[in-house]
């Protein structure tokens, strides 16, 4: 039994799939359903997810900050949690700039004080579109003016939890500050999160009046890959470290690891043309021991573990990139009976 609330977030080549897959981890003892936004909608697989299970929570992590506006982000959210019966959690998270204005034609900004603006004007919707009243609020990034707008319907909730996904010091503090959680990348060691992200979320609560630590619920998020055969295991994992390392932004990351080197020569073969999705045979061992959950099932849960105690919430999710939907089925299966040996509820 872990004391870690365990998240999961569910994988299908079709939606049908994928809703299968979250009741199934829902049934195993899964506490959150989580949706990523790359290869689908996030907000709309929550909705296949909030109508397609009963009692976990469904979060979106995350769902892009930036490229929609506030106010469909806010409808976005109070449909999903309608849908759900008040079991909906708003992730939000900037993306990078690259992705922003070229793949969405998104203003992206300077992503601190945009996302503060963006979480402002979505909470300010919220409290105020079933009273008629107008809405005005200023701002560099997303000023905004409603008038004669009234939501004919009632709200399940006007307090939604917003989550925000950040890695840099200035969006934790951010994070810590304004949002009711925190949410990694799919690739955190327990000691980045000990020693670097913890502080800064901590210097953010110190800004918020009357606003302390347990306030906050931290989830790491967990590339999961489980097998008795470890060269299998770690074969899937290695391409989705591959993907984060092809990132140069996320250089202090893998240098706090030791891993400065590794992420080089992944950065070289990226450059000569692999595709961010074919890396895996450039990713060190060492880079996918320190970096996520691979293994057997007792290396798996013992890596789980060393979470307790700096983390919340762990977000476990099946490695996608450059594998065939086979490997990746076949890992999330293991991940749902980890859950459920884990819970005690066993799927």
């Amino acid at each position: 039994m872990t004391r870690l609330r365990l998240g999961f977030q569910p994988w299908g080549e079709t939606l049908a799939e994928l809703v299968d897959a979250g009741r199934r981890a829902e049934a195993a003892g899964a506490e959150v359903l989580w949706t990523a936004e790359l290869h689908r909608s996030a907000t709309v697989t929550a909705a296949a997810l909030a109508a397609g299970t009963t009692r976990a929570r469904i979060g979106t992590a995350i769902a892009l900050a930036f490229t929609r506006s506030p106010m469909i982000t806010a409808l976005e959210a109070l449909d999903v949690d309608e849908l759900s019966g008040g079991r909906f959690v708003l992730g939000l998270g900037s993306g990078v700039k690259r992705l922003n204005e070229d793949w969405h034609n998104a203003r992206f900004g300077t992503p601190v004080p945009h996302l503060r603006e963006t979480i402002r004007n979505i909470r300010l919707f919220w409290e105020t579109c079933t009273t008629g009243a107008e809405i005005r609020a200023e701002g560099a990034y997303e000023p905004m003016r409603i008038r004669g707008y009234q939501r004919p319907f009632p709200l399940v909730r006007a307090d939604i939890p917003v989550y925000l996904a950040a890695m840099g010091p200035y969006a934790t503090r951010l994070a810590g500050e304004i949002a009711d959680g925190w949410i990694s990348l799919e690739i955190c060691s327990p000691a980045y999160l000990a020693e670097r992200i913890l502080p800064e979320l901590t210097a953010g609560i110190a800004r918020a009046e009357g606003k302390a630590r347990a306030d906050v619920d931290v989830v790491v998020s967990a590339c999961c890959s489980i097998s008795d055969d470890r060269s299998v295991a770690y074969r899937r994992s290695a391409g989705l470290v591959g993907f984060y390392a092809s990132v140069k932004t996320y250089a202090d990351f893998f240098a706090f690891h030791g891993l400065a080197d590794d992420q080089r020569a992944v950065i070289d073969t990226f450059r000569a043309g692999a595709s961010s999705d074919d890396l895996a045979g450039a990713v060190s061992a060492p880079m996918v021991d320190a970096l996520t959950l691979t293994g057997t099932r007792d290396e798996v849960a013992a890596r789980l573990a060393a979470y307790e105690g700096v983390a919340d919430s762990v977000k476990l999710s099946p490695p996608t990139h450059g594998l065939p939907a086979a490997d990746t089925r076949a890992a999330q299966e293991e991940i749902i009976r980890l859950i459920g040996d884990l819970t005690g509820a066993r799927a």
